[in-house]
């Protein structure tokens, strides 16, 4: 996929409101200290109301972040290495990340050691493949193409389920915990169903026939266009308090 930044960019638009309502629950001040792990191209940060810091492990990313969210302190580094001190955030977040770690474990006890007391941890999107429904009936192969490609590039498919149990388990204050739809987002866009397409066959190549990759491709459009494609994937988020302050 070619152009990553729309790609994020789409899913930043999926939990804008999401977003919106935790941060406006926060009551943010305006020196609070806000990061992103995991920002990516920033397409998140540019959103943002509030500035915030931004850390991902891919410099070019973060080259293309300092373009979107100019205001915006980035940092090349590990999410379970941080390069801050303890309690140097009121609010740390991340967004589509944690299905894409080894050690997830490992990178919440690093948001809780830089997140003050009283503070807040947020996962705003965590997807669990493991539960996707594809209707009509012919293209429910297209979601266990899609587990076993994320399995295969190193992704837990099923990270959004286990969601609470992590962050229980950090030994962290669970404020509010739900499942947003990524299939409850309008009317059928054909540019959105595009970079959908864009992703997945990137994610594919290298695991599936491209006659069948296109094959599922025009039945997955034409299933849209006569109103008849159902496509669920239940995404969990958690909000989160550090004891204390």
């Amino acid at each position: 996929m070619n152009n990553w930044h729309k790609r994020f960019s789409q899913q930043a638009n999926w939990t804008a409101e999401l977003r919106g309502y935790i941060f406006d629950q926060l009551v943010l001040e305006k020196a609070a200290r806000l990061l992103e792990i995991g920002c990516g191209t920033g397409a998140v940060l540019e959103q943002m109301h509030t500035p915030a810091f931004g850390l991902d492990l891919q410099l070019a990313s973060l080259k293309e972040a300092k373009e979107h969210a100019p205001t915006s302190p980035l940092t090349c580094a590990n999410a379970i290495s941080l390069p801050y001190t303890d309690n140097s955030f009121d609010v740390v977040f991340s967004h589509f990340l944690l299905l894409w770690l080894q050690n997830p474990q490992g990178a919440l006890a690093e948001m809780m050691r830089v997140t003050r007391a009283g503070g807040h941890i947020i996962a705003f999107a965590e997807p669990d493949y493991t539960q996707r429904v594809d209707k009509p009936a012919a293209l429910e192969k297209l979601g266990a193409w899609q587990r076993d490609a994320l399995q295969k590039q190193g992704a837990d498919p099923a990270m959004g389920a286990m969601l609470a149990e992590l962050f229980h388990g950090a030994g962290m204050q669970i404020v509010e915990t739900g499942t947003i739809s990524m299939s409850e987002r309008g009317t059928f866009d054909l540019s959105d169903w595009q970079l959908e397409w864009d992703t997945l066959e990137s994610d594919l190549a290298a695991h599936i026939p491209v006659k069948q990759i296109q094959k599922m491709k025009e039945l997955d459009l034409n299933a849209w266009l006569a109103g008849k494609r159902v496509l669920h994937v239940p995404t969990h988020y958690l909000w989160a308090r550090i004891a204390g302050g």
